[in-house]
């Protein structure tokens, strides 16, 4: 059966995660890629992932800066491998408050049980994260990852993960009744035979999973402490609810754009300084996210031209002033080819 959330129907804090990565799961594939050779200079380019981003707990970092951190780990070191040895680079603790939630209960799968609705903890609600227990247990995980190479890392590395966690949470050596990949079978997968212990693994398989025995799975948890999980979970509350989510790099330009329009000096040069970059890089990074210079200018214009108009105090001559037009019938013009409506018609739609 599937299992739905923790006992009792506990309501969980709303929390504004978003389509975001925890800090602690961006550090830890980012010093992955690193170790596994990719290029420092790719690495550093990717959005939140600097040290100062990352030293904060609260922070969450865009889903697609993840999705580009295994992207280069990938490439760096391609085949079967790469997502298990991330996990053997992250001992209990590492994902902070997550793991612990995962280890602590009466069992294995009574602790996964209470820890499902938290797994927002991690990474993105998109990342999905499916549990079932008949018997034996079985965790599954499907990646929002397009390139197959990179869904196949990302899997691979979640599955090893949470074998290596019910080996902490157990104290036994478990093997896995048997682990399934969506993906071909690569030309050799000894590696992943090293890294889960068992020959029992399928491929072309309907979902990426691993299953634990019945025995692992209802084992009593050494180290298991109610009024533990209790805080646990109530720290878990705090920091979904508690978030700050980073904006995209889309979105910062979008912000330093604004903020240029309202000084008065809305030049691609001032924004790439703005952004610490230099304009050519700013042309190259709009690009790279299928825009231009001029189409988000005129988005962004025609945004605080709407708010302005619903503001309701501003004359069409003072907006256009503000806004960097050289007149009010400039402004007038680019309300209509905008949304092929008056300014006084926009007005009233944005009242």
């Amino acid at each position: 059966m599937a299992l739905e959330g923790p006992a009792g129907g506990k309501r969980l804090a709303l929390d504004p995660t978003g389509s975001t990565a925890s800090t602690h799961l961006i550090r830890l594939v980012r010093d992955a890629a690193h170790a596994a050779g990719a290029a420092p200079e790719r690495l550093a380019a990717i959005h939140g992932t600097d040290d100062a981003t990352l030293a904060g707990e609260l922070n969450r970092v865009p889903l697609h800066s993840l999705i580009q951190l295994w992207e280069a780990l990938a490439t760096a070191r391609p085949g079967p491998g790469a997502g298990a040895a991330v996990a053997a680079a992250a001992p209990l603790g590492t994902l902070t408050t997550w793991d612990y939630l995962i280890t602590n209960g009466p069992t294995l799968a009574d602790s996964l049980r209470a820890a499902q609705p938290y797994h927002r903890l991690v990474t993105a609600a998109a990342e999905g994260f499916d549990l079932h227990h008949d018997g034996e247990l079985t965790i599954g995980y499907r990646t929002s990852a397009g390139d197959p190479a990179v869904v196949a890392a990302v899997n691979e590395y979640v599955l090893a993960y949470y074998l290596r966690r019910a080996r902490e949470a157990t104290g036994r050596a478990v093997r896995p009744a048997r682990v399934t990949f969506g993906h071909s079978a690569p030309p050799d997968h000894s590696a992943l035979v090293d890294a889960f212990g068992t020959t029992a693994i399928e491929f072309d398989a309907p979902a990426d999973a691993i299953t634990f025995t019945a025995a692992d799975a209802t084992a009593p948890l050494p180290r298991a402490d109610p009024m533990l999980a209790d805080l646990l979970r109530s720290h878990a509350d705090l920091v979904l609810a508690s978030a700050r989510p980073l904006p995209s790099p889309l979105e910062a330009f979008r912000i330093a754009l604004a903020a240029a329009i309202s000084a008065g000096d809305p030049t691609l040069a001032t924004v790439a300084r703005r952004l610490a970059m230099s304009p050519r890089s700013l042309q190259r990074h709009l690009a790279d996210h299928d825009t231009t210079w001029r189409h988000e200018y005129d988005s962004v214009r025609y945004e605080q031209a709407k708010s302005l108009l619903g503001a309701g105090h501003l004359t069409t001559a003072a907006i256009a002033d503000r806004l960097g037009f050289t007149d009010d019938r400039a402004l007038r013009k680019a309300i209509r080819r905008w949304s092929g409506t008056s300014p006084s018609e926009l007005r009233a739609a944005s009242a």
